[in-house]
This record gives structure tokens, sequence and C-alpha cells, in this order.
């Protein structure tokens, strides 16, 4: 059974990236990467080989669809789960964000000391899902 360790984060705002770096490396035990932009995601996430991609929706030039369609297109991360963290939680757009296959979403905002077990959580769904 596959063990969720490598987690790319993408987020824009600098101050939410140092809070959920912090909490997912120091609280959760995780191995993080953060990318600033979808531009940075799609450039260096195929070589940190993440288990799961933890992905802003609302980014300015590429929001989170857009990085994550870019993102299918390779092929070491064609099949690599996608949890969006987005404010954006109406019904309909959270069916939009899982019809373009994302695994969960994260509302934000979010109490970072509890993210690590949220994705936890996610992951034992997604392995589940799997057998």
């Amino acid at each position: 059974m596959r063990t969720l360790q490598r987690i790319l984060y993408v987020e824009d705002d600098p101050d939410i990236q140092a809070i959920v770096q912090l909490a997912l490396e120091t609280v959760a035990g995780f191995d993080v990467q953060v990318c600033d932009s979808g531009h940075v995601a799609v450039q260096q996430a195929a070589e940190f080989a993440p288990d799961l991609i933890l992905l802003d929706v609302m980014m300015p030039d590429m929001d989170g669809p857009s990085t994550l369609a870019a993102l299918r297109t390779q092929t070491a991360l064609a099949n690599t789960p996608v949890v969006f963290v987005t404010a954006k939680v109406q019904a309909d757009e959270v069916k939009h964000m899982l019809a373009l296959g994302a695994l969960d979403l994260i509302a934000k905002p979010f109490d970072p000391m509890q993210l690590g077990a949220q994705l936890h959580s996610i992951w034992e769904q997604y392995l589940k899902q799997q057998t």
C-alpha cells in the first residue's frame, strides 16, 4: 500500500504558502515542495514526483483548473491525485471541480493544524477506490 509522503503545493499567496508548508512538514511530517504559480508547478512537478498535488483554485495567469489540465498532459503526472484548495464551495462549483478530475476539495479558510489529517483521510479514501 502506498503511503502519502510527497506533496506538491501550488499557491500564489506567500503567507498561506508558509503556513501550509510549516503545518505539513513540521506537524504532519510530509515532504513538501511549494510552487508559487501554475507555470512553476508544470515545470517542476514531474521532477519532484509528488504522491499528491494540493492545488489552489484562484491564482493569477494560470488558475488551478488550467494548471490541472497542463499537469495531466505529462505522462508522469497523468494519474497523480489532485486536491483543490478553494474558497468557492457552492455545490455547483464543487461539482465542477470534481468533474475536472480533482480527488477532493479543501475549503478556505482551513485549519492548518488539521490539514495533514485531512489529507491523510482523503488519501485513505483514494486508496480504497483503487482496490
